[in-house]
């Protein structure tokens, strides 16, 4: 059986389909009661990572867990993943922690704690993911318009259901062990090239306005910790060389190439239009 942390999110909820669909026995965690009916045999469990004991009924006969990085004692969590016959531990990280460690400690903390957790792992670090560009759905819906900084500064955003079934093949397969992958999508793509696959998505015209690095740090903080917010702008604003690469690892995984993102654009207009 495979447990699911972050089921309800734009990773975990592709994974758990995905791995239904396959024939698995799945338990889906999450904070919240699904919005969406989960796929047939899907069990869901409420529970907390912050609140570690209450992943115990979810772990009991599970032999893999995904693992998101939230709450703050990963070390808790892994214990009773071993402690309930949890064999296998894939942790969805992300590629600050090797690009700017000083600034993405929290994950690398979940890192560390996974390595030392005595399962088998597999750590993977996605790049930023195509499905941040909801954010921008409600000014796309009412007012045609996406706002972002650094508008003309590309990077290889990734199809979250592209980094689902990375997870999913490492959950399921084997020689995975003791890897941590970089998931990246295909090209370098800008804001104002991502708006501009939204439009022609929806089959209207957005308009893209560029922020000030100042004006997406405060709108930023409104949502995430400061730490968060400033190593995000620090990536999209001046991206290194090492976040710049396209990463092979999802072809190398799945056999095909990442999808780009209008690919992605097309698949979720209708949270756009």
């Amino acid at each position: 059986m495979f447990v699911i942390t972050g089921a309800t999110g734009n990773v975990g909820g592709e994974l758990v389909r995905i791995l239904a669909a396959a024939g698995e026995r799945v338990t889906a965690v999450s904070r919240r009661t699904p919005e969406h009916a989960l796929p047939t045999g899907v069990r869901h469990h409420r529970a907390d990572l912050a609140e570690p004991q209450s992943l115990r009924p979810a772990l009991e006969g599970a032999d893999a867990l995904f693992l998101l990085v939230a709450g703050e004692d990963p070390g808790a969590v892994l214990e009773l993943a071993a402690e309930t016959g949890v064999r296998r531990v894939v942790l969805l990280s992300s590629q600050g922690v090797g690009t700017r460690p000083e600034q993405y400690r929290h994950p690398a903390v979940f890192e560390e704690a996974v390595r030392r957790s005595g399962l088998e792992w597999t750590v993977l670090r996605s790049g930023g993911l195509d499905s941040n560009a909801f954010a921008w759905a409600e000014s796309i819906r009412t007012h045609r318009t996406a706002t972002a900084p650094f508008g003309d500064v590309g990077l290889p955003t990734v199809d979250p259901a592209d980094v689902a079934e990375v997870a999913a093949a490492v959950l399921r397969g084997a020689g995975h062990g003791g890897s941590t992958y970089d998931l990246t999508g295909p090209v370098l793509v800008t804001p104002r090239e991502r708006a501009a696959a939204i439009a022609g998505a929806i089959g209207e015209p957005v308009r893209f306005v560029e922020q000030s690095p100042e004006e997406a740090r405060a709108q930023m903080l409104t949502f995430m910790p400061e730490p968060a917010v400033d190593g995000t702008l620090s990536i999209l604003g001046a991206p290194v060389a090492a976040e710049l690469a396209v990463s092979p690892a999802v072809e190398r995984i799945l056999g095909r190439a990442p999808r780009p993102f209008a690919a992605w654009a097309d698949r979720t207009a209708p949270a756009f239009r």
